[in-house]
Protein backbone atom coordinates (compact mmCIF):
# COMPACT_ATOMS: atom_id res chain seq x y z
CA UNK A 1 0.00 0.00 0.00
CA UNK A 2 1.26 3.47 -0.84
CA UNK A 3 2.26 5.47 2.23
CA UNK A 4 2.19 9.17 1.37
CA UNK A 5 4.61 11.71 2.67
CA UNK A 6 2.57 14.58 4.09
CA UNK A 7 4.29 17.97 4.26
CA UNK A 8 2.82 20.67 6.49
CA UNK A 9 4.05 24.10 5.43
CA UNK A 10 4.59 25.33 1.88
CA UNK A 11 7.81 27.33 1.94
CA UNK A 12 11.41 27.02 0.81
CA UNK A 13 12.10 23.84 2.79
CA UNK A 14 8.99 22.08 1.51
CA UNK A 15 9.84 22.84 -2.12
CA UNK A 16 13.39 21.60 -1.62
CA UNK A 17 12.32 18.33 0.03
CA UNK A 18 10.04 17.59 -2.92
CA UNK A 19 12.75 18.46 -5.44
CA UNK A 20 15.37 16.28 -3.76
CA UNK A 21 13.09 13.31 -3.16
CA UNK A 22 11.84 13.14 -6.73
CA UNK A 23 15.37 13.60 -8.09
CA UNK A 24 16.43 10.60 -6.02
CA UNK A 25 13.60 8.43 -7.30
CA UNK A 26 11.33 8.55 -4.26
CA UNK A 27 8.16 6.85 -5.45
CA UNK A 28 5.64 7.40 -2.66
CA UNK A 29 2.83 9.94 -3.05
CA UNK A 30 3.51 13.42 -1.66
CA UNK A 31 0.79 15.64 -0.23
CA UNK A 32 1.54 19.29 0.52
CA UNK A 33 -0.57 21.48 2.81
CA UNK A 34 0.08 25.23 2.89
CA UNK A 35 -1.88 27.71 4.97
CA UNK A 36 -1.22 30.61 2.61
CA UNK A 37 -3.10 30.76 -0.71
CA UNK A 38 0.11 30.58 -2.80
CA UNK A 39 2.49 27.88 -3.96
CA UNK A 40 5.92 27.93 -2.26
CA UNK A 41 7.70 31.25 -2.82
CA UNK A 42 10.87 33.06 -1.78
CA UNK A 43 10.64 35.13 1.38
CA UNK A 44 13.97 37.05 1.45
CA UNK A 45 12.96 39.41 -1.41
CA UNK A 46 9.83 40.45 0.48
CA UNK A 47 11.74 43.01 2.54
CA UNK A 48 14.10 43.86 -0.31
CA UNK A 49 13.48 43.72 -4.08
CA UNK A 50 9.79 42.84 -3.93
CA UNK A 51 8.96 45.62 -1.49
CA UNK A 52 10.92 48.07 -3.58
CA UNK A 53 9.15 47.05 -6.79
CA UNK A 54 12.24 45.62 -8.51
CA UNK A 55 10.74 42.13 -8.46
CA UNK A 56 7.23 41.10 -9.46
CA UNK A 57 5.21 38.51 -7.56
CA UNK A 58 5.47 35.87 -10.27
CA UNK A 59 9.27 35.88 -9.91
CA UNK A 60 8.98 34.92 -6.25
CA UNK A 61 7.72 31.41 -7.07
CA UNK A 62 10.27 28.73 -6.22
CA UNK A 63 8.92 26.39 -8.89
CA UNK A 64 6.62 26.78 -11.86
CA UNK A 65 3.08 25.54 -11.10
CA UNK A 66 3.53 22.62 -13.49
CA UNK A 67 6.44 21.28 -11.42
CA UNK A 68 4.12 19.95 -8.73
CA UNK A 69 1.77 18.22 -11.16
CA UNK A 70 4.65 16.75 -13.14
CA UNK A 71 6.15 15.35 -9.93
CA UNK A 72 2.91 13.90 -8.64
CA UNK A 73 2.49 16.25 -5.71
CA UNK A 74 -1.04 16.72 -4.41
CA UNK A 75 -0.97 20.41 -3.43
CA UNK A 76 -3.49 22.03 -1.10
CA UNK A 77 -3.00 25.77 -0.59
CA UNK A 78 -5.17 27.80 1.76
CA UNK A 79 -5.43 24.63 3.86
CA UNK A 80 -4.67 24.88 7.57
CA UNK A 81 -3.68 21.75 9.44
CA UNK A 82 -5.20 22.00 12.92
CA UNK A 83 -4.04 18.74 14.52
CA UNK A 84 -1.47 15.99 14.24
CA UNK A 85 -2.65 12.57 15.40
CA UNK A 86 0.53 10.48 15.77
CA UNK A 87 -1.35 7.43 17.05
CA UNK A 88 -3.39 7.34 13.86
CA UNK A 89 -0.53 8.61 11.66
CA UNK A 90 -2.84 11.33 10.39
CA UNK A 91 -3.20 15.09 10.20
CA UNK A 92 -6.53 16.87 10.54
CA UNK A 93 -7.43 20.01 8.63
CA UNK A 94 -9.37 22.89 10.13
CA UNK A 95 -12.38 21.69 8.13
CA UNK A 96 -12.22 18.31 9.90
CA UNK A 97 -10.88 16.23 7.00
CA UNK A 98 -8.14 13.77 7.98
CA UNK A 99 -5.24 12.60 5.83
CA UNK A 100 -3.10 9.61 6.79
CA UNK A 101 0.65 9.57 6.27
CA UNK A 102 3.49 7.11 6.05
CA UNK A 103 5.90 9.91 6.93
CA UNK A 104 5.18 13.46 8.06
CA UNK A 105 7.40 16.48 7.53
CA UNK A 106 6.84 19.68 9.51
CA UNK A 107 8.04 22.79 7.69
CA UNK A 108 5.81 25.28 9.48
CA UNK A 109 8.40 28.05 9.72
CA UNK A 110 8.03 31.13 11.88
CA UNK A 111 5.63 34.02 12.29
CA UNK A 112 6.22 37.63 13.21
CA UNK A 113 6.44 38.17 16.95
CA UNK A 114 3.40 39.97 18.30
CA UNK A 115 3.81 43.58 19.31
CA UNK A 116 2.30 43.55 22.80
CA UNK A 117 1.65 47.25 23.19
CA UNK A 118 -1.49 49.34 23.59
CA UNK A 119 -2.49 50.46 20.11
CA UNK A 120 -0.88 47.54 18.27
CA UNK A 121 -4.27 46.74 16.74
CA UNK A 122 -4.62 50.13 15.02
CA UNK A 123 -4.82 50.39 11.25
CA UNK A 124 -1.47 51.36 9.76
CA UNK A 125 0.49 49.02 12.05
CA UNK A 126 2.17 46.26 10.04
CA UNK A 127 4.48 43.28 10.13
CA UNK A 128 6.27 41.73 7.16
CA UNK A 129 6.27 37.97 6.85
CA UNK A 130 4.02 37.02 3.92
CA UNK A 131 3.16 38.23 0.44
CA UNK A 132 -0.10 39.58 1.79
CA UNK A 133 1.75 41.49 4.54
CA UNK A 134 3.95 43.23 1.99
CA UNK A 135 1.01 44.09 -0.25
CA UNK A 136 -0.81 45.78 2.63
CA UNK A 137 2.29 47.58 3.82
CA UNK A 138 3.43 48.71 0.36
CA UNK A 139 0.00 50.19 -0.37
CA UNK A 140 0.66 52.68 2.45
CA UNK A 141 4.22 53.55 1.44
CA UNK A 142 3.44 56.90 -0.11
CA UNK A 143 6.29 59.41 -0.54
CA UNK A 144 6.40 61.83 2.39
CA UNK A 145 4.64 59.46 4.81
CA UNK A 146 6.27 59.13 8.23
CA UNK A 147 7.26 55.52 8.91
CA UNK A 148 8.38 54.40 12.35
CA UNK A 149 10.07 51.00 12.49
CA UNK A 150 10.17 49.27 15.87
CA UNK A 151 13.22 47.02 15.83
CA UNK A 152 16.73 47.61 14.52
CA UNK A 153 17.46 44.09 13.26
CA UNK A 154 17.91 42.90 9.69
CA UNK A 155 14.25 43.04 8.63
CA UNK A 156 13.68 46.48 10.11
CA UNK A 157 16.81 47.87 8.48
CA UNK A 158 16.15 46.27 5.09
CA UNK A 159 12.65 47.72 5.07
CA UNK A 160 13.99 51.08 6.24
CA UNK A 161 16.44 51.16 3.33
CA UNK A 162 13.73 50.37 0.79
CA UNK A 163 11.31 52.83 2.35
CA UNK A 164 13.84 55.63 2.06
CA UNK A 165 14.22 54.79 -1.62
CA UNK A 166 10.44 55.04 -1.93
CA UNK A 167 10.48 58.55 -0.47
CA UNK A 168 9.25 57.90 3.07
CA UNK A 169 10.51 59.67 6.16
CA UNK A 170 11.94 56.80 8.25
CA UNK A 171 12.69 56.48 11.95
CA UNK A 172 14.16 53.26 13.40
CA UNK A 173 13.72 52.52 17.11
CA UNK A 174 15.93 49.95 18.84
CA UNK A 175 15.71 49.01 22.50
CA UNK A 176 19.35 47.91 22.67
CA UNK A 177 22.15 50.44 22.79
CA UNK A 178 23.06 49.83 19.13
CA UNK A 179 21.61 48.40 15.94
CA UNK A 180 22.07 44.68 15.28
CA UNK A 181 23.23 44.31 18.88
CA UNK A 182 22.49 40.57 19.02
CA UNK A 183 24.06 39.65 15.71
CA UNK A 184 27.02 42.00 15.15
CA UNK A 185 29.91 43.62 16.98
CA UNK A 186 30.06 47.40 17.64
CA UNK A 187 32.23 47.90 14.53
CA UNK A 188 29.59 46.46 12.19
CA UNK A 189 26.76 48.11 14.13
CA UNK A 190 28.47 51.47 13.80
CA UNK A 191 29.03 51.03 10.07
CA UNK A 192 25.38 50.08 9.51
CA UNK A 193 24.16 52.96 11.66
CA UNK A 194 26.26 55.46 9.71
CA UNK A 195 25.05 53.95 6.44
CA UNK A 196 21.42 54.58 7.35
CA UNK A 197 22.12 58.03 8.79
CA UNK A 198 23.82 58.97 5.52
CA UNK A 199 20.59 58.09 3.70
CA UNK A 200 18.46 60.25 5.96
CA UNK A 201 17.11 57.63 8.38
CA UNK A 202 16.50 58.82 11.94
CA UNK A 203 17.86 56.32 14.47
CA UNK A 204 17.07 56.11 18.16
CA UNK A 205 18.75 53.38 20.20
CA UNK A 206 18.38 52.46 23.86
CA UNK A 207 14.72 53.47 23.77
CA UNK A 208 11.53 51.62 24.61
CA UNK A 209 8.00 52.06 23.30
CA UNK A 210 5.14 52.46 25.77
CA UNK A 211 2.20 52.67 23.36
CA UNK A 212 0.99 53.48 19.88
CA UNK A 213 -1.33 56.45 19.58
CA UNK A 214 -4.24 56.70 17.20
CA UNK A 215 -7.26 58.62 16.04
CA UNK A 216 -10.39 57.23 14.38
CA UNK A 217 -8.90 53.74 14.57
CA UNK A 218 -5.67 54.60 12.77
CA UNK A 219 -2.14 55.00 14.13
CA UNK A 220 -0.94 58.60 14.45
CA UNK A 221 2.13 58.29 16.63
CA UNK A 222 4.47 56.33 18.87
CA UNK A 223 5.04 57.18 22.52
CA UNK A 224 8.44 56.24 23.93
CA UNK A 225 8.99 55.16 27.52
CA UNK A 226 10.77 58.45 28.21
CA UNK A 227 7.61 60.34 27.25
CA UNK A 228 8.75 61.43 23.79
CA UNK A 229 6.00 61.44 21.14
CA UNK A 230 6.92 60.60 17.56
CA UNK A 231 4.36 61.31 14.82
CA UNK A 232 3.73 58.29 12.56
CA UNK A 233 1.54 57.66 9.55
CA UNK A 234 2.69 54.05 9.30
CA UNK A 235 4.35 51.74 11.84
CA UNK A 236 6.27 48.55 11.12
CA UNK A 237 6.79 46.04 13.92
CA UNK A 238 10.09 44.24 13.30
CA UNK A 239 10.73 42.72 16.72
CA UNK A 240 11.67 39.23 15.58
CA UNK A 241 9.97 35.95 14.82
CA UNK A 242 8.76 32.93 16.78
CA UNK A 243 8.73 29.33 15.54
CA UNK A 244 5.34 27.80 14.76
CA UNK A 245 5.61 24.87 17.16
CA UNK A 246 2.02 24.67 18.34
CA UNK A 247 0.97 21.75 16.14
CA UNK A 248 3.99 19.73 17.20
CA UNK A 249 3.67 20.66 20.86
CA UNK A 250 0.01 19.72 21.04
CA UNK A 251 0.84 16.38 19.42
CA UNK A 252 3.39 15.65 22.15
CA UNK A 253 6.61 16.17 20.16
CA UNK A 254 9.65 17.38 22.08
CA UNK A 255 10.16 21.14 21.90
CA UNK A 256 13.43 22.97 22.59
CA UNK A 257 13.58 26.43 21.02
CA UNK A 258 11.63 24.94 18.13
CA UNK A 259 10.73 21.38 17.25
CA UNK A 260 13.58 19.25 18.58
CA UNK A 261 15.19 17.06 15.93
CA UNK A 262 18.31 14.91 15.71
CA UNK A 263 21.08 15.17 13.14
CA UNK A 264 18.89 13.31 10.65
CA UNK A 265 15.97 15.77 11.13
CA UNK A 266 13.90 13.16 13.03
CA UNK A 267 11.63 14.42 15.80
CA UNK A 268 10.92 12.59 19.04
CA UNK A 269 8.12 10.58 17.37
CA UNK A 270 8.55 7.90 14.70
CA UNK A 271 8.17 8.88 11.05
CA UNK A 272 7.84 12.58 11.86
CA UNK A 273 10.54 14.98 10.65
CA UNK A 274 10.99 18.74 10.96
CA UNK A 275 13.10 21.20 8.97
CA UNK A 276 13.79 24.86 8.42
CA UNK A 277 13.07 27.79 10.70
CA UNK A 278 10.91 25.70 13.04
CA UNK A 279 13.49 22.98 13.80
CA UNK A 280 16.28 23.02 16.40
CA UNK A 281 19.10 20.58 15.75
CA UNK A 282 22.38 19.54 17.39
CA UNK A 283 25.35 21.45 15.99
CA UNK A 284 28.60 19.55 16.32
CA UNK A 285 30.39 22.60 14.94
CA UNK A 286 29.24 24.79 17.84
CA UNK A 287 28.61 22.14 20.50
CA UNK A 288 25.04 23.10 21.22
CA UNK A 289 21.53 22.93 19.82
CA UNK A 290 20.70 25.71 17.34
CA UNK A 291 17.74 26.90 15.32
CA UNK A 292 18.49 28.87 12.16
CA UNK A 293 16.20 31.26 10.31
CA UNK A 294 17.86 31.35 6.93
CA UNK A 295 17.42 30.25 3.34
CA UNK A 296 20.67 28.28 3.56
CA UNK A 297 19.34 26.20 6.43
CA UNK A 298 15.93 25.71 4.85
CA UNK A 299 17.51 24.35 1.67
CA UNK A 300 20.31 22.27 3.15
CA UNK A 301 18.30 20.81 6.02
CA UNK A 302 15.50 19.98 3.59
CA UNK A 303 18.00 18.01 1.49
CA UNK A 304 19.10 16.16 4.62
CA UNK A 305 15.48 15.37 5.49
CA UNK A 306 14.84 14.07 1.99
CA UNK A 307 17.83 11.73 2.29
CA UNK A 308 16.60 10.51 5.69
CA UNK A 309 13.03 9.95 4.47
CA UNK A 310 14.50 8.02 1.55
CA UNK A 311 16.34 5.70 3.95
CA UNK A 312 19.85 7.15 3.77
CA UNK A 313 22.22 7.82 6.67
CA UNK A 314 22.29 11.53 7.45
CA UNK A 315 24.33 13.81 9.72
CA UNK A 316 23.32 17.44 9.25
CA UNK A 317 25.97 19.78 10.68
CA UNK A 318 26.23 22.90 8.50
CA UNK A 319 28.26 26.07 8.57
CA UNK A 320 25.48 28.65 8.96
CA UNK A 321 25.49 31.65 6.66
CA UNK A 322 23.21 34.61 6.11
CA UNK A 323 23.05 37.83 4.14
CA UNK A 324 21.34 41.21 4.17
CA UNK A 325 21.04 43.82 1.41
CA UNK A 326 20.75 47.46 2.52
CA UNK A 327 21.07 50.19 -0.14
CA UNK A 328 24.13 49.20 -2.20
CA UNK A 329 25.73 47.30 0.68
CA UNK A 330 25.71 43.52 1.08
CA UNK A 331 26.38 42.11 4.52
CA UNK A 332 27.31 38.41 4.56
CA UNK A 333 27.74 36.43 7.76
CA UNK A 334 29.34 33.01 8.03
CA UNK A 335 29.07 31.17 11.33
CA UNK A 336 27.58 32.14 14.69
CA UNK A 337 29.30 34.79 16.76
CA UNK A 338 27.70 33.97 20.14
CA UNK A 339 30.34 33.73 22.86
CA UNK A 340 33.16 35.47 21.00
CA UNK A 341 35.75 37.22 23.14
CA UNK A 342 37.68 39.19 20.53
CA UNK A 343 37.48 40.42 16.95
CA UNK A 344 39.90 41.19 14.14
CA UNK A 345 39.11 43.62 11.32
CA UNK A 346 40.56 43.42 7.83
CA UNK A 347 40.07 45.59 4.75
CA UNK A 348 39.00 49.13 3.96
CA UNK A 349 36.46 50.24 6.55
CA UNK A 350 36.24 53.80 5.24
CA UNK A 351 35.66 52.52 1.72
CA UNK A 352 33.01 50.09 2.94
CA UNK A 353 34.85 46.89 1.91
CA UNK A 354 35.97 44.99 4.99
CA UNK A 355 35.41 41.96 7.20
CA UNK A 356 35.31 41.27 10.91
CA UNK A 357 36.47 37.92 12.28
CA UNK A 358 35.05 36.70 15.59
CA UNK A 359 37.10 34.43 17.88
CA UNK A 360 36.69 32.49 21.09
CA UNK A 361 40.24 32.05 22.39
CA UNK A 362 42.04 30.94 19.19
CA UNK A 363 38.98 29.41 17.54
CA UNK A 364 37.30 31.19 14.65
CA UNK A 365 33.55 31.36 15.28
CA UNK A 366 32.23 33.64 12.55
CA UNK A 367 33.07 36.26 9.95
CA UNK A 368 30.97 39.25 8.91
CA UNK A 369 31.86 40.56 5.45
CA UNK A 370 30.82 43.98 4.14
CA UNK A 371 30.88 44.15 0.32
CA UNK A 372 33.60 41.50 0.47
CA UNK A 373 32.34 38.25 -1.08
CA UNK A 374 35.82 36.72 -1.25
CA UNK A 375 36.30 36.93 2.52
CA UNK A 376 32.85 35.42 2.99
CA UNK A 377 33.63 32.37 0.85
CA UNK A 378 37.02 31.92 2.53
CA UNK A 379 35.32 32.14 5.92
CA UNK A 380 32.84 29.42 5.05
CA UNK A 381 35.68 27.15 3.95
CA UNK A 382 37.71 27.90 7.07
CA UNK A 383 34.78 27.20 9.38
CA UNK A 384 33.95 23.97 7.58
CA UNK A 385 37.56 22.77 7.91
CA UNK A 386 37.83 23.73 11.58
CA UNK A 387 40.60 26.23 10.91
CA UNK A 388 41.36 28.23 14.05
CA UNK A 389 43.03 31.26 12.49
Amino acid sequence: MDKPLVIVGAGQAAAQVITTLRAEGYGQPIILFGEEPWLPYQRPPLSKAYLGGEMEADRLALKAPGFYMTNGVDVHVGARVSRILPGEKAVELACGVRTHYGALLLATGTRARDLTLPGAELAGVHTIRTLEDVGLFRAECVPGMRLVIIGGGYIGLEVGAKARGMGLDVTVLEGQERLLARVACPIVSGFVSNLHLSHGVHIRTGVGVSQLLGAAGRVTGVELTNGTLLPADVVLSAVGAVPNVELAQEAGLAIENGVKVDAATRTSMPEIYAVGDVASFPSGLYGRRVRLESVQNAIDQAKAAAHAINGQDVVYDPVPWFWSDQYDVKLQIAGLLDGHDRTETEGDMEGGHFSVRYFKDQRLLAVCSINDPRSHMLARRALASGQER
